[in-house]
C-alpha cells in the first residue's frame, strides 16, 4: 500500500495506519513506537499517524546521508539523470492521487493541487539537465606552465526543512537542487504535512531507484523540531542548513549556523507590492490583484500584501477590486472552482484575524472580508491602514491585502521599498518600457511587470534579498551547494626563491 493509499483511506478512523519515517532506504518506527495526528485543515479530520522521531532518529539518518554520499557524488551524471526523469514519470501517473492527497492534507484548492504535481515534473525534468551544468572554469595563471582550474565540489550531506504551504514543490525543490550538486539529503518536512513535504518524495525516490541514504525523511510531531535540528547543527557530517520558511525561524537557525560555521540557504517570507499605475487596463489590474493577494488563501511567501495604486484610478480600482472579491467562490478545497480554502490551522485563523482587527483599532478599515467560518477566512481587503498595524509591515500568512493610494510612481516605489523584506514584486502599466525601467528600482528578488507576484518558473532564479534570505533555486542553486577548489597544477619544476 502506498502513502497516498493508507492516507486516503483514513476517513477519520481512529487506527489509521502510521507512516513510518525513511532512513537509510528503510521504513522504520520511531524509537519510542510514538505517532502524531495529522489532521485534514478544512475537515479536522485524521489524515494520518506519522512517526514522532527525535534525536536519534535524525542522527542515523545523517549517517545514512553521510555513508551514501561518496558513491552518490561519483555517480555519473547520466545514472543519475535517469533517476530523475524515472522519478518524473511515476509523478505523472500518480498525478491525480498525488493531489488529492495534498488537497486534504494542506486545504490547498485541488487547482493548486494539480498545478504542484505539473511543477514538480517540470523541476524533475529539468534537473535532469542540472546534473550536466559546468562545475568549473579554467583560470588564467601568469605563471608559465600552470594549468589553474576552479572545481565544484559537493559539500555532503544537506539538512532541509520543507514547509506545509506548497508542500510538495518545495520539498522536492530542497531536495533537487542539492541532489543535482552532488549532495545527499535528510529532510526534516514541516509537522503540519509531513507526507506531502516529505515522506511522498521518499517514497517516490524509491520507488525510482534512488540508492539507499540518498533520501531521507525525519518526521516529528509539533513541537518537536528542536532536538532534530540540534543534531543537524552538532553533528559535523551536515554541511548544510537548506531551510525554506518564515523568517523569524531563519533568524534563530542562521544564528547557529553562524555559531558553529555551517552553511545554511535561506528562502524566507516577503512583503511584497503590487505596485499599479493609471495607464493600466483596469479589468486585468483587478484580476491579477485579486490572484496576487488571495491565491491558495494568501499562504504563499510570494502573495500581494500591500496593493499600492496610483490616486487617479484609486477608487475605480478599489471598488472593481471589492467587486471581484466578493464573487470568490470560498469553501471546500476539493470541490471544483473553489478558490479560497482553508488556514492551515485554527491558530492561523486567530493570528489572521488578530491583525486584522489590529488594524481597524488603530483607523484602518475593512472594505469586505474580516470574518471566517471554521478555518476558512474571507477574502480581505483593508483601507487606511496606519504604518504601526501589524498587518502593514508584517507577513500576514492569509487572505488580507491593503490597497493603498500613491501620487505617482515615484512614491509607489519610495513605499515598496520600505519593507525590510524583499522577496518578490509587480508592476503593472500600460508602458510596459517604463515597467522595465522601474523595475531596476525595487528592491525585491523578483520584479514581474504586468504579471502577478505570484510566479515560479524552475529556470528562474526565484530567492530573496534582505529580510527575505539568500541562496537561489534550480541551475542557480549549484553555487549554494558546492564548494569553490582552486587546483593549480604545475608542469616541470618552478622556480622559487629558495635555491
Amino acid at each position: 500500500m502506498t502513502l497516498t493509499q493508507a492516507a486516503t483511506d483514513v476517513g477519520g478512523v481512529p487506527d489509521a495506519p502510521v507512516h513510518q519515517y525513511f532512513s537509510g532506504g528503510r521504513w522504520l518506527p520511531a524509537d519510542s513506537g510514538a505517532t502524531f495526528a495529522d489532521h485534514e485543515p478544512f475537515t479536522g479530520a485524521l489524515f494520518a499517524n506519522v512517526a514522532d522521531c527525535g534525536r536519534d532518529e535524525a542522527r542515523r539518518a545523517v549517517e545514512a546521508a553521510a555513508t551514501a554520499f561518496p558513491a552518490w557524488a561519483a555517480l555519473a551524471p547520466a545514472k543519475k539523470a535517469v533517476l530523475f526523469l524515472r522519478a518524473a514519470d511515476i509523478i505523472g501517473r500518480r498525478r491525480d492521487e498525488l493531489a488529492l492527497v495534498l488537497a486534504r492534507e494542506t486545504g490547498c484548492t485541488l487547482f493548486f493541487a494539480d498545478f504542484q504535481q505539473n511543477l514538480v515534473i517540470q523541476t524533475l525534468q529539468q534537473a535532469a539537465g542540472w546534473v550536466y551544468l559546468p562545475r568549473g572554469d579554467i583560470l588564467q595563471s601568469d605563471v608559465p606552465g600552470t594549468y589553474s582550474t576552479a572545481v565544484r565540489r559537493p559539500l555532503g550531506v544537506v539538512a532541509s526543512f520543507t514547509p506545509w504551504n506548497g508542500a510538495s514543490i518545495l520539498a522536492w525543490r530542497a531536495v533537487l537542487s542539492p541532489l543535482a550538486a552532488g549532495n545527499t539529503v535528510v529532510v526534516k518536512p514541516s509537522e503540519l504535512a509531513p507526507i506531502s513535504a516529505g515522506l511522498l518524495v521518499a517514497e517516490i525516490a524509491e520507488e525510482a531507484g534512488f540508492p539507499p541514504g540518498v533520501v531521507n525523511v525525519v518526521t516529528h510531531a509539533p513541537g518537536g523540531a528542536g532536538p532534530i535540528a540540534d543534531e543537524f547543527f552538532d553533528i559535523a557530517e551536515v554541511r548544510c542548513i537548506n531551510f525554506i520558511g518564515s523568517v523569524k525561524t531563519a533568524r534563530m537557525l542562521a544564528e547557529r549556523a553562524g555559531r558553529v560555521l555551517k552553511r545554511s540557504v535561506m528562502e524566507l517570507g516577503g512583503y511584497n507590492p503590487l505596485i499599479i499605475l493609471d495607464d493600466v487596463a483596469m479589468d486585468y489590474a483587478v484580476r491579477v490583484a485579486a490572484f496576487s493577494a488571495f491565491f491558495h488563501q494568501g499562504q504563499i511567501c510570494m502573495n500581494a500584501r500591500k496593493i499600492l495604486v496610483q490616486r487617479g484610478i484609486y477608487d475605480e480600482f478599489l471598488a472593481k477590486l471589492v467587486e471581484k472579491t466578493e464573487t470568490l467562490p470560498m469553501g471546500d478545497p476539493q470541490r471544483d472552482g473553489t478558490i479560497v480554502g482553508p488556514l492551515i490551522t485554527p491558530e492561523a485563523v486567530a493570528m489572521v484575524h488578530e491583525r486584522v482587527q489590529d488594524a481597524v483599532a488603530k483607523g484602518g478599515r475593512v472594505v469586505t472580508g474580516g470574518t471566517f467560518e471554521g478555518q476558512v477566512y474571507a477574502p480581505t481587503v483593508l483601507v487606511d491602514v496606519p504604518d504601526d498595524a501589524i498587518v502593514s509591515c508584517e507577513e500576514t500568512f492569509g487572505p488580507v491585502v491593503i490597497v493603498q493610494p500613491v501620487d505617482d510612481a515615484d512614491e509607489a516605489i519610495t513605499v515598496a521599498n520600505r519593507s525590510r523584506y524583499g522577496l518578490t514584486s509587480a508592476i503593472l502599466t500600460g508602458d510596459t518600457y517604463r515597467g522595465f525601467e522601474l523595475a531596476s528600482q525595487v528592491k525585491s528578488g523578483a520584479v514581474h511587470v504586468n504579471m502577478p507576484t505570484v510566479d515560479d518558473e524552475i529556470q528562474a532564479p526565484i530567492g530573496g534579498v534582505r529580510d527575505s534570505g539568500w541562496g537561489r533555486t534550480g541551475p542557480y542553486s549549484i553555487d549554494d551547494f558546492t564548494d569553490l577548489i582552486w587546483i593549480n597544477v604545475q608542469s616541470g619544476q618552478r622556480d622559487l626563491p629558495i635555491a
